[in-house]
């Protein structure tokens, strides 16, 4: 089996100019509003580049849609995402990487991700869309996870929740921490 680590590109660019479209905002005010360099923004919509997490969640909430919305393929009737496969997107900040495994429709508004996450570099998440709720399930490893003011550790089975739209953190304490990761949306 074969690992693509490079982002879903593609499927990020015909995401962002679908959206910002949909939104009715030109290249600048996206860029603007979510606080990254038009040029950056441009390199992105246009395939090229390598997105950070932080900087599709910027465009997201910038967007106000999910971070799903940008890194998801158009689904199929039946879908399978084997180990090690789905949109892979890498933390700069911190050994963290995200892969969605199922974004949420219009009827349900919930993503599905796996993390895998290493001790070193914390992953401070800025707030997302106003609402938004995270549930969090370690599979492997340990994990510091939730709002600075009442972080908690997760061991194996442990399951977490807490509000998504206020900063919060996710850290690894021990290697090979895996979990999954439940967003709701309103």
């Amino acid at each position: 089996m074969t690992v693509d680590p490079a982002p879903p590109l593609p499927t990020i660019a015909a995401a962002l100019r679908r959206e910002r479209d949909r939104a009715g905002i030109s290249l600048t005010e996206l860029a603007r509003r979510a606080g990254i360099a038009k040029s950056t923004l441009s390199q992105l919509e246009s395939g090229t580049g390598n997105p950070s997490v932080e900087t599709l969640w910027a465009l997201g909430v910038a967007l106000g849609v999910p971070f799903s919305r940008l890194v998801e393929p158009p689904a199929a009737a039946v879908r399978v995402v084997r180990a090690g496969e789905g949109p892979r997107i890498r933390s700069e900040h911190a050994d963290f990487t995200g892969t969605l495994l199922a974004a949420g429709s219009a009827h349900a508004r919930r993503d599905l991700y796996v993390l895998e996450l290493e001790p070193g570099a914390v992953r401070v998440a800025d707030p997302h869309t106003p609402r938004s709720v995270e549930h969090v399930v370690v599979a492997a490893g340990r994990l510091r996870v939730g709002p600075e003011s009442e972080l908690v550790e997760l061991g194996p089975g442990d399951y977490a929740t807490f509000p998504g739209d206020a900063p919060h953190r996710y850290e690894a304490l021990a290697p090979g921490t895996f979990a999954v990761l439940v967003m709701e949306h309103p």
